[in-house]
């Protein structure tokens, strides 16, 4: 393992339980106690996540906006202050390179990518930028990276950062005073869950964690790992890059279409997407499974012993106490309530096509 790459939190997971495994070329936490009892610290208190494994590009110059305007398939040009975007980086097939989110900050541009990706997407900025005055810097060593999620995520960040929290909008950033360092600070997460983004330098990250650690454990928070990031993220039929997206799936049959707007600017792959048949032959959907197996990716999935799709994700949900799976399948066979085998390991489950997400958070 002394080849995988470590965030600053690295000896701190070690030390205290955290059940390290790869991940995209770094060594961290899938667990710390059990998946379940960290996913539902998250949907019922706090649930605290290193992020820094993901890589931070900035971008800067005259010409930046312009250049991540062709770069990505969602408008940056219109962003305010402090937005936040989702958005693909697309090839020129059209096929998905990663999915990503822009911020629009005080003179530049934050880019957050896959942390198995960075290296691919750095090596894609270069062989497009040739032609655009921008200045590109790979931060991802510099800065930590963690995230605070679930409903006591505002009382628990509130006393450690100068920023009313509670008056943030939903994807949006802003610069903040973290425990008297500056850093940034978002509205954003991957569990479905109300919470936080924060990024700090790399040598404040330790401070920042034991802090939220300690004020949180009165209350239900507890460290997380990627076990549970991706129970919670299924449940809200949020795509994983290798599964629900990758180069050989584009992001309107991901049902990304709200991300992509080629009828109001120029993106790498536009062309190749504009001359994809309309609408997709196969569909992103959910599945509920009658029985507690879980369906993994690459499980068959037949209607009267036809083949009609393939797993992407699959999970027990917690919430839900439930089977479930996303899968892509043929548009004709994606009725609301339509029954469907899957082969999983041989043998036959029945399951049933419903609505996504899975899990929706009750709105304050």
């Amino acid at each position: 393992m002394s080849d995988l790459l470590q965030t600053p939190l690295h000896d701190w997971h070690a030390a205290n339980g955290g059940r390290m495994v790869e991940f995209g070329g770094w060594h961290m936490p899938v667990q710390y106690l059990s998946i379940t009892q960290e996913h539902h610290s998250v949907r019922r208190a706090a649930g605290l996540f290193d992020i820094a494994h993901m890589g931070r590009l900035r971008f800067s110059g005259p010409d930046s906006e312009q250049f991540l305007d062709h770069l990505l398939t969602n408008d940056v040009a219109s962003l305010k202050d402090c937005q936040v975007r989702y958005s693909l980086i697309c090839n020129e097939a059209g096929g998905v390179l990663d999915d990503v989110l822009v911020t629009k900050l005080d003179g530049w541009h934050l880019l957050v990518v896959n942390a198995s990706n960075r290296l691919k997407i750095i090596d894609w900025i270069e062989r497009h930028r040739v032609g655009f005055n921008v200045t590109v810097e790979d931060m991802s060593a510099e800065w930590s990276m963690l995230a605070l999620q679930g409903p006591k995520s505002i009382e628990l960040l509130s006393s450690l950062i100068d920023v009313d929290l509670a008056g943030m909008k939903y994807y949006f950033s802003c610069g903040a005073d973290v425990l008297g360092v500056r850093g940034i600070v978002s509205r954003t997460g991957y569990t479905g869950e109300d919470g936080f983004e924060v990024i700090a330098p790399r040598e404040h990250g330790a401070k920042l964690w034991e802090a939220l650690i300690e004020r949180g454990a009165s209350a239900g928070l507890l460290p997380c790992g990627l076990g549970c990031r991706d129970t919670l993220r299924l449940e809200a039929a949020m795509p994983l890059y290798g599964h629900e997206l990758s180069e050989s799936i584009d992001p309107i049959s991901a049902g990304l279409s709200f991300a992509v707007k080629p009828q109001t600017k120029d993106f790498i792959g536009k062309a190749a997407l504009l001359e994809k048949p309309q609408p997709p032959a196969k569909k992103r959907v959910g599945l509920v499974l009658a029985g507690r197996r879980i369906a993994r990716e690459g499980t068959q999935v037949l209607a009267g012993q036809v083949d009609i799709g393939e797993v992407t994700s699959g999970t027990f949900s917690p919430t839900l106490e439930k089977s479930i799976a996303m899968a892509y399948v043929e548009r004709t066979a994606t009725a609301l309530g339509a029954d469907v085998e899957l082969n999983v390991r041989g043998q036959c489950e029945r399951a049933t096509i419903v609505e996504l997400p899975f899990y929706r958070r009750a709105k304050a």
